[in-house]
Order: structure tokens, then sequence, then C-alpha cells
């Protein structure tokens, strides 16, 4: 197939090339004119704009976009006027599935097919293949089969659900059609939703395990917190390089994002090469938007988003506040 891809950076790069190793032709575009330069080494086909990305497409014209949610809308204003009806557009990054909705029933005004896909994968994904949770219109969704196929993981590269050998669908191939247009995105949204909750989960587990020698540590003048009661139940030198080592191996909370911990653990116990601000895309909070709407409780994804704000000094105004109190009521300075 032929097909065009808008932007090019971590992950829209290696689609590209994931989809030239599986025999399509892409035409790749990005504001940044080295991105499009290195992929056209790679035998893709570059694109100078959104008009030229339509011009050297042939109706009927599949358009991948990879933006982030807040750059989506313009791309496509920039681009629909120069596609036709029976077009589509595939939008294959985090955006917010109710925009979904919106673009959907404008474009459709015009004839033009509107594809969510939720993208989980990240940098890995050139050589792991990627995970696509798919919303839209059956129609549209089947014309994209075979690139769904290529981007998407081997069948073999997962042993199936014991029961599940032979079943019919696409699940087991790494893609999925979820459902109309948005369902692509809700999935992905929940899916980073529970990704927040399972990075906190080991980053406050091992930070617990790295103070475990507490109890052998010299708090110093000034120290306001309370006294170990017992500082001989915390005289542990743990390894935690070793430990998550360990883990990957039978343990049940063994998983990818463990093994992406062990690496960063082994090229640094301290971390030294990291900061401590964590980002947050939108997909958490819309998430807990989605709990709240739906009256489900989510107190551990709500606990994983809120410590991401803490992390970028959001909690510093009310840190502030409990100071002023603490030292109005007690004389703590």
């Amino acid at each position: 197939m032929r097909i065009a891809m808008i932007g090019l950076g971590r992950m829209g790069g290696n689609m590209v090339r994931r989809l030239l190793a599986h025999g399509h032709e892409v035409v790749a575009y990005d504001h940044a004119a080295a991105a499009v330069e290195s992929l056209v080494a790679d035998g893709a086909e570059g694109a100078s704009s959104l008009h030229d990305v339509a011009h050297r497409l042939t109706a009927p014209r599949v358009v991948w976009i990879m933006l982030p949610a807040a750059a989506v809308d313009a791309a496509i204003a920039g681009l629909a006027p120069s596609l036709d009806a029976g077009d589509v557009i595939v939008d294959g990054g985090n955006s917010y599935y109710v925009d979904d909705l919106r673009r959907a029933a404008e474009l459709a005004e015009r004839g033009i097919h509107y594809v969510d896909v939720g993208t989980s994968g990240g940098v890995f994904g050139l050589e792991r293949g990627y995970c696509l949770m798919i919303g839209g219109d059956p129609a549209p969704v089947a014309r994209l089969e075979s690139v769904f196929e290529a981007l998407a993981p081997a069948r073999d590269a997962v042993p199936p659900t014991p029961g599940r050998e032979g079943a019919p669908g696409t699940a087991e191939r790494g893609y999925l059609h979820c459902g109309p247009s948005g369902a692509g995105h809700f999935v992905k949204m929940v899916h980073n939703g529970i990704e927040y909750g399972l990075m906190a989960a080991y980053a406050e587990g091992f930070a617990i395990l790295r103070r475990a020698d507490v109890g052998s540590l010299d708090p110093g003048p000034g120290h306001e917190a309370p006294p170990l009661r017992h500082p001989e139940h915390y005289r542990y030198d743990l390894d935690v390089a070793e430990i998550a080592e360990l883990w990957r191996r039978g343990s049940v909370v063994s998983s990818w994002l463990l093994d992406l911990t062990a690496e960063a653990l082994l090229a640094g116990p301290d971390l030294a090469a990291y900061g401590s601000r964590v980002p947050d895309s939108g997909e958490g909070r819309w998430t807990l938007k989605a709990a709240i709407d739906e009256g489900v409780p989510a107190p551990v994804l709500s606990a994983a988003l809120h410590g991401r704000f803490s992390s970028r000094g959001e909690s510093e105004y009310a840190d502030k506040l409990l100071t002023a109190m603490r030292a109005a009521f007690g004389g703590h300075v």
C-alpha cells in the first residue's frame, strides 16, 4: 500500500521504517527537514508540505498522523482541503477520544474517513512491533489491514493464552478493531492510565528497597521526622540492580517495564543520569475523568497521576501552606 506518515519523531520515524521493511511505499513529512531526509535515505519518499503529501498520493489516499495530541487538529485542518471523499486520515497519537468523535463527524461531512489508532511500543517498536488499538468504521479499517499487519508484532511473538489456540480474531496478531470512532483511543487511554500505576508501583517499591539501610544512617541535626523505634530493623544494604535482575526470573511481577528498570539500575543504581520530573501527556487525566463519569473507583491510577504532578513541583504551594500552618500553630521553623 502507498501511505503517508506525518510526524517522524521517536515513534513515527520507526513506524515508517517498519512499513518500508514490509514492502509498503511511504510518503514522509515532518516540519524538521532532517527527519525527512533521514527517512528518504532509508527508502521513503519525502514531502515538503501537507499539500505536497496529498499531491504525492493517489486517491483513495491514506494519511497517518503521528503527532502530539495538541497538534492534530492543526494538521487535519492543513491537510483536509487537499483530500477527497473516500480518503482516510489515521490519528495514531495519543489524542483524547472525545476529540476523535468530533473529528470523525466533521470529516464525514466531506466524505473523508477518520480512524483512531492507539499505538503502543515506544522506541522499541521498530524491532518488537506496535500494539494497535483501533477505532472507526469497519470499511476504512478493513482497507488498512495490511498496514496494521506490518506494524504489529508477528503472531508468534507471544504465545497465545491457553485455550485461545486457533481462535478467530486479530488480537493475537497485535492489533484489534475495538469499536467505532474513539474506541481505539479510549482503550489506549486506559492502557496508559494502567501504565502510570505500574510504573509508580515499581518506582515506589525500589525506593523502599534502596532506603532499607535507613537504620544505619545518621539523620543529622534538625531532622524533624520521628526517630526510628527500631533502627536495627532497617540495616540492609540491598543491591537494587541485582534484585531487579532477580525479579525478572520467575517472579509474578516480571514484565517489560521491569526489564527496562533493570537496565536503568544496571547503568547506575543512583540514577544520576536522570532527573526527577515526570511528565504526563494527558491519558492519565482522561482515564480518571472516565472513571469518575462511570463511577469506577481508581485510587491507584489517581495516586500515580498525582505523584507525577508532585514530581514537577505542582505541590510546592500546598507544601508552603503546610509549612505556614505548622509555623503558626507550633512555632516550627
